[in-house]
């Protein structure tokens, strides 16, 4: 474990009893970090440029870390951590319309309380701030379809939605309903009209939101994590009416992205779904989180951009998913690009080092020729 990090000198600004766990909260802040950790019997860690560090203060006991949660639980939160183990809400930290927003999950493990807490800025932020290819706000300018992100945990991919929402805001007067378990980002009206709702606190699940979502009169929906057959099929039917829907799912490409819709659906009912995606899909953005060495800049995105054209949806139709590739490495000059080509270009850019790039890419081969000059042959794409 590398050296300790000093807690950060933290006081009541309201001047009343602060909650015992704000002071990692705080420090969370005040480092601009992005995660905490508590562990029975282990000092606070936070995540620093990727490695987990220590806090000082020493180990916290299980007592400390259960006590200080359930201070920030409702009593049904409560009631949910003893029925199933873990519970999930949504943390501020500061003054109301100023304060800092958490992700926090809280889990019981050997018996007793973890918790992992993942800081979520306020910032409105531009494609430019997150270092996202400017092709994003074409995307962003869609009037109806689905557009998702993929991608594991961390990875990004609320924060990359919420960009495009800001984009939206900034720009057109139109109704902007999210669905979110918790909500992660407070977003403020500017052109638009944005309504939030939270799974547990608005509204008791994502079958109860989207039921009546339709008569809420959206033109933009956000749909949290498409998760299993409900949320997705209520995602198609908002986009097959004329609405434009983000959502995110658990994928390593566009490709995957397909099959793991399908994997949702019973074999009988998934030509439909590719029916559904032919004609409603707009784009999948695949996205991981990377170091950079750029100063200032401590990670990066490195993206694959499939935006859906007629070679793509000829291939969804006749379930050759495997070749979207070779459509996406054919179309750079329309803004789509595969993470070899972005990872190609963070490297000319001086946004990662070559060693970054080759660990991080799907084939390290390809890369290298890439860096060079030398790009794979695209062929037989509709053939």
């Amino acid at each position: 474990m590398a050296d300790e990090v000093p807690l950060a000198e933290t006081s009541d600004e309201s001047g009343g009893k602060e909650p015992r766990l704000n002071k990692y909260f705080k420090t969370v802040i005040k480092m601009k970090v992005s995660d905490l950790h508590l562990k029975a019997g282990r000092p606070a860690m936070i995540r620093m440029k990727g490695d987990i560090r220590a806090l000082t203060g020493g180990p916290l006991s299980a007592e400390f870390i259960h006590d200080g949660i359930f201070e920030l639980l409702s009593e049904k939160q409560k009631q949910q951590y003893e029925e199933m183990g873990a519970v999930d809400f949504a943390y501020d930290v500061g003054p109301p319309g100023d304060a800092d927003r958490f992700r926090v999950n809280a889990f019981q493990q050997r018996g007793k309380m973890s918790v992992a807490a993942r800081r979520v800025d306020r910032s409105r932020f531009k494609f430019e701030d997150l270092h996202l290819p400017p092709v994003m706000a074409d995307i962003a300018e869609f009037n109806q379809g689905m557009v998702l992100l993929a991608g594991i945990t961390g990875s990004g991919k609320s924060t990359t939605i919420a960009s495009m929402i800001n984009y939206i805001n900034e720009r057109w007067p139109v109704h902007i309903v999210t669905v979110e378990d918790p909500i992660e980002y407070l977003f403020t009206d500017d052109k638009a009209l944005i309504n939030q709702r939270e799974i547990g606190i608005d509204v008791p699940d994502f079958h109860s939101a989207l039921k009546f979502l339709m008569r809420e009169d959206p033109d933009v929906v956000l749909v949290g994590e498409l998760r299993d057959i409900d949320t997705f099929s209520a995602a198609v039917h908002a986009a097959e009416t004329g609405h434009l829907v983000f959502g995110t799912i658990h994928a390593s490409s566009a490709a995957q992205t397909i099959s793991r819709i399908l994997d949702l659906f019973p074999e009988s009912e998934r030509r439909a779904i590719r029916q559904a995606l032919e004609f409603n899909l707009q784009s999948v953005i695949c996205q991981k989180l990377i170091p950079s060495v750029k100063e200032g800049v401590p990670i990066v995105p490195t993206v694959e951009i499939m935006i859906v054209n007629s070679a793509i949806r000829k291939l969804i139709r006749e379930e050759r998913d495997n070749e979207i590739i070779n459509v996406i490495r054919a179309s750079y000059a329309s803004g789509m690009v595969d993470f070899t080509e972005h990872l190609r270009q963070l490297v000319e850019t001086g946004y990662i080092d070559h060693e970054t790039a080759y660990d991080s890419a799907p084939n390290p081969d390809e890369l290298k020729m890439a860096l060079k000059g030398i790009r794979q042959p695209v062929s037989g794409i509709l053939g």
